[in-house]
């Protein structure tokens, strides 16, 4: 590969780990040089995970303390990411590439609309949430009960594991998708879920990676090692810089930013 190509990877991948750490779909400006530089669909994305991986680490480090206050409630979830997440990644070495032109379109509009409709989402599960801890408190005969954390809600690890298995399956936009998720069903803002978000990326990323480092051991499923080595070493330090920038945003911006990194992505899938 020409040392042209490698700067460009090296730059986008600056770019992606900065993104990733803020909103996500980092991968959107790194898939496409692959694509352009001649690679197959299939080899490109588990030539980006691979490299992109290490953008998660970088904001995962960047929140280390955030993520720290959520550990003891993140158990059930991560393990259930972490399956669903290797799922999706063996689903993309047997299928079809074309699948991809239809799935990833529906799950961005998907991920837009619970960004756009985050508030209305959140007030109408809070209030089912309300009901149904009431008439708990009515049977238990108890005036009060002991509020569980949203994370550990079976409709969001059961909404994060349908995204997991996308995420493994196809590692671009799924941040969106995941703060869709969990700003919806936690009820809290993006920019306090961000955290919960980066470690969610970071399991499914390295989930997925392992799955094709072994299909190459195992079967040559084949990488482009060297453009995954310029990937990973930008990707790390824009991860881990975009996320002390992230943890900076207003909400209103950082609402913003997702949104337009949204619509960019579906109209990259068209044209």
């Amino acid at each position: 590969m020409e040392p042209l190509n490698l700067a460009v990877l090296l730059v986008m991948g600056t770019a992606a780990g900065a993104i990733n750490a803020a909103v996500g779909s980092g991968s959107l400006l790194t898939l496409p040089v692959l694509l352009a530089l001649g690679i197959p669909p299939g080899v490109a994305v588990r030539t980006n995970t691979v490299g992109i991986l290490f953008s998660t680490i970088g904001s995962t480090l960047g929140y280390r303390r955030e993520i720290a206050r959520e550990q003891q409630h993140l158990g059930p979830l991560v393990l259930v990411t972490m399956g669903c997440a290797t799922l999706g990644s063996l689903l993309l070495l047997v299928s079809p590439p074309a699948a991809l032109d239809v799935l990833v379109p529906a799950l961005i509009v998907v991920a837009l609309a619970m960004v756009v409709f985050q508030k209305p989402l959140t007030a109408a599960i809070r209030r089912r949430q309300d009901r149904r801890a009431a008439r708990r408190a009515e049977a238990d005969g108890a005036g009060t009960t002991r509020e569980r954390s949203p994370y550990r809600s079976p409709a969001l690890i059961g909404a994060m594991g349908a995204a997991s298995v996308y995420g493994g399956y196809f590692t671009a936009a799924q941040g969106i998708l995941y703060l869709g998720v969990l700003g919806a069903l936690t009820g809290r803002t993006m920019g306090s879920v961000n955290s919960v978000k980066n470690l969610l990326s970071l399991v499914v990323n390295l989930a997925a990676a392992l799955v094709y480092v072994l299909a190459y051991v195992v079967i040559g499923a084949e990488i482009v090692w060297i453009a995954t080595a310029a990937i990973a070493i930008g990707a790390l330090l824009g991860g881990y810089f975009g996320a002390h920038l992230a943890k900076r945003m207003p909400e209103w911006l950082l609402r913003g930013v997702i949104v337009a990194v949204a619509l960019f992505a579906l109209v990259r899938q068209f044209v």
